[in-house]
């Protein structure tokens, strides 16, 4: 099934990448493209480039790149026609039938498979729960405070007492080991097939869509060696460290904020006290995919860990991740209760809306944090102190903010605020030249990666760069360079689309391009050609115009030297002589072409 070529070009071209990629990453404009922190990998500073021209992205520390639909599919974990309908009903676009051609990814058939398996799965937990094995289970939500209508909203179940419980269940389905293997619920051995889950309350998990990609489990037994509570191992389909759990009611609140749980039990209490805005992390620590994902539906977190040292810890560490995509954070106090649940059993649901109009902001809170670790009396641990204070506020982008808090920490720990000021010029600086070495080392990275094997590989890559990027380079190469001059597969049809474009429309989109690559690996290849743009945001005209002639007639003479051996082995002299004769322009050829204009 299928969307035909035009249905997809008029849904891509109705989403600019730049706008679609804002809403999960925070972009800030560098030259001719927009970067920020990649989505897709852990990084401190900015590798992760969207370029609006070309209407493509490339994160130059972990090589990942693509279209607006290869973004959707990644961050949204779904497949090619599933990215086309989420983009379309962004768009507006009322998409046509799909049409039957055999298409068929076999990730995807994988996440559909899984997705089936794990609906089925939730179906028998359900009932398992209401059933005369699942009382005990069904007893202990209850007096957890659970009512029936929380239960069933956030679809809990209960895996049986036995240990194959589940795959007795899906046999009955007509399904096969090696299907059920792929969802991550089985013990598949020499052994026997055995249930991942059983004899625990189970939370199913699921993704902003509200399909069921995963579970959770909380153990009713006391056996040894087993952890209390359990998770769906990483599949085709679920990856923990891009996924909220109740994120799919979340996004539904009128609320101007999420409130950011540790735990199920966090959040399911707190959707029952009326805080419908509430989602936590799955058993890790926040990650920038899921600040990211959050990032999508709101501007403001309340982070609502733990009170003990392992939850202040925590906030800690998310403080900064919230804060590096955007985010507004605050943190709110629940001391002398430990989570939100226990809290609101304890003095109810009005109380800690309460805490929440009083939760300090993230910088207070790691103030905060700092103060109680220092001897404030002792002048050394003050000292220190001030240094810490002056680290936390140097890590601040917005100017404004910082001079802000440069102000209110000088007044409120008593310091001097020309000493501090100087102290946060001082660490930012370092942090600064800090940062820009660890980009010049993702970029190193990068480069050693995908690094073409050799310089005139680079030279096409940048010439073809430059032809999709500029019609003016296209029309002054028009009768110059043919597909043939170009070594490599993938190059030659980049070069031949780009010019049916051009010839057809008037224009080319390196976006368009891509697409026109079906598999995985060429499309990547074909998006790291496009980006390959050297540096000429910051490069002179004349800079560029010299470049561009030293790109063609380069590209140009490697491909003469190529059709010369190939005219010495046939012992083809005339052609031979031909060659050498257009050898003998290219010095003409380049002086024409440094006067291109390319502006």
């Amino acid at each position: 099934m299928y969307y035909d070529d035009d249905t997809i070009e008029q849904v891509r071209s109705s989403n600019d990448i730049v706008d679609v990629v804002s809403t999960y990453v925070q972009l800030k404009r560098r030259g001719a493209n927009y970067v920020g922190l990649c989505p897709f990998h852990n990084e401190k500073t900015g590798s992760f480039s969207v370029n609006r021209n070309m209407q493509i992205f490339k994160c130059f520390g972990c090589g990942v790149s693509g279209n607006v639909f290869g973004f959707i599919e990644r961050t949204e974990n779904i497949s090619f026609p599933e990215a086309v309908e989420y983009l379309a009903k962004r768009a507006g676009i009322t998409l046509p039938e799909k049409k039957n051609d055999g298409y068929d990814s076999s990730k995807r058939n994988i996440k559909e498979r899984i997705a089936l398996i794990n609906k089925e799965a939730a179906t028998y937990y359900y009932r398992m729960l209401r059933s005369k094995e699942g009382h005990n289970a069904y007893e202990y939500l209850k007096k957890r405070g659970l009512s029936d209508e929380t239960i069933n909203s956030f679809g809990l179940g209960f895996a049986g007492r036995y240990s194959d419980g589940l795959y007795k269940y899906m046999k009955t389905l007509g399904l096969s080991d090696e299907e059920l293997a792929t969802s991550g619920l089985f013990s598949i051995s020499e052994k026997g097939v055995y249930d991942k889950f059983w004899d625990r309350v189970i939370f199913p998990i699921m993704d902003q869509r509200g399909r069921v990609i995963a579970f959770g489990g909380r153990i009713m037994s006391k056996a040894e060696n087993a952890p209390k509570y359990l998770n769906s191992p990483e599949t085709e389909l679920f990856l923990k460290s891009e996924n909220l759990y109740g994120l799919h009611l979340a996004k539904k609140t009128k609320e101007k904020f999420f409130l950011l749980a540790e735990g199920y039990m966090d959040v399911i209490a707190l959707h029952q006290a009326g805080f419908d805005n509430a989602v936590a992390s799955l058993g890790t620590s926040l990650t920038e995919r899921q600040a990211n994902r959050i990032k999508g539906y709101t501007e403001s977190v309340v982070i609502t860990y733990d009170s003990d040292g392992a939850g202040r810890k925590a906030a800690l560490r998310a403080i900064p991740i919230l804060k590096n995509v955007g985010l507004s954070v605050k943190v709110l106090n629940m001391k002398p209760y430990k989570d939100p649940d226990e809290f609101i059993c304890a003095i109810g649901a009005d109380e800690y809306r309460k805490r929440i109009e009083t939760a300090v902001n993230g910088f207070d809170f790691e103030a905060g944090v700092l103060e109680e670790s220092h001897d404030m009396d002792d002048p050394d641990s003050k000292t220190q102190f001030d240094h810490r204070i002056a680290e936390t506020i140097a890590k601040i982008d917005d100017p404004m903010a910082r001079h802000n808090h440069i102000e209110a920490a000088a007044k409120k720990y008593n310091i001097d605020p020309v000493e501090l000021k100087r102290e946060v010029n001082r660490i930012g600086a370092a942090l600064k030249v800090r940062e820009n070495n660890e980009r010049e080392k993702e970029r190193a990275k990068a480069t050693r990666e995908i690094k073409p094997e050799t310089a005139m590989k680079h030279t096409e890559y940048m010439l073809l760069n430059m032809l999709v990027s500029n019609k003016n380079a296209y029309q002054a190469t028009k009768d110059i360079l043919e597909k043939g001059d170009f070594s490599g597969d993938v190059e030659q049809r980049i070069f031949e689309y780009l010019t049916n474009d051009y010839e057809r429309t008037g224009e080319t989109v390196g976006a368009r391009i891509v697409e026109k690559f079906e598999t995985a690996d060429e499309q990547k290849k074909v998006a790291d050609i496009l980006m390959t743009s050297g540096d000429f945001d910051e490069s002179s005209d004349e800079e560029r115009r010299m470049a561009f002639a030293d790109f063609v007639t380069g590209v140009k003479k490697a491909a003469i030297e190529r059709k010369v051996g190939d005219a010495m082995n046939k012992g083809d002299g005339a052609a031979l002589i031909e060659l050498l004769k257009i050898e003998d322009g290219l010095e003409n050829l380049r002086k024409k072409l440094i006067n291109t204009n390319l502006s």
